[in-house]
């Protein structure tokens, strides 16, 4: 079967970021996005989705951190498009329930077309959300991610992290629990023929 492989650049003002994503890979990484607790989630979100994703990205870090993570998250969902062409032969749905010490987080995907999110977290933690993580990435830039993502890759997704007290261990939960969800969605099913929609067409 063709190998489902996406190279692209995306230069504005503030950032510039190149990806290489092989949706047919091994898990395998090469991250540098400035920001090492977002290398670290990224890396995390390649093995678990076992894909194959080299990204680099330069931002005005010294202003903040949401230019690069939101870009990021832009770049990776077109990236997802161009690859998955007319998703001939998707499972097209995945669903994860990831357990992380404490915490568990519940992620449900449909590669559709069609853009939507639903993110939720717990109360415990919603007061912290502007706590940085190693350094410069506080929780509240993953909902920033997860809508440029789900926006520009055409996914429908609702992620709820359903309980945690530990801010790096949410975050990391989603991003694992999204993947795996993830991996099951790439998968071909050899019984579907063409495109996995009575419309005919996943737009």
């Amino acid at each position: 079967m063709k190998t489902r492989h996406a190279q692209l650049k995306r230069e504005t003002s503030e950032t510039k970021i190149s990806v290489d994503w092989n949706l047919d890979g091994r898990g395998e990484s090469e991250i540098a996005t400035g920001l090492p607790f977002f290398d670290h989630m990224l890396t995390l979100f390649a093995r678990h989705s076992v894909t194959d994703l080299r990204l680099k990205a330069e931002g005005d870090i010294a202003v903040d951190a949401h230019h690069t993570v939101e870009d990021t998250g832009i770049a990776l969902g077109q990236a997802l498009t161009q690859a998955l062409g007319d998703k001939s032969g998707l499972v097209r749905y995945g669903n994860f329930l990831l357990p992380m010490d404490e915490t568990l987080c519940r992620v449900a995907l449909d590669l559709s077309g069609r853009p939507f999110l639903h993110y939720k977290l717990p109360e415990t933690i919603t007061p912290h959300l502007h706590e940085a993580m190693g350094g410069h990435f506080p929780l509240q830039l993953l909902e920033e991610f997860l809508r440029a993502l789900t926006v520009h890759g055409g996914i429908t997704l609702h992620l709820e992290v359903l309980y945690s007290r530990d801010l790096h261990h949410a975050a990391e939960a989603a991003f694992k629990g999204l993947a795996r969800a993830l991996d099951q969605a790439l998968r071909r099913d050899p019984r579907v023929l063409g495109v996995p929609s009575t419309k005919g067409t996943l737009v």
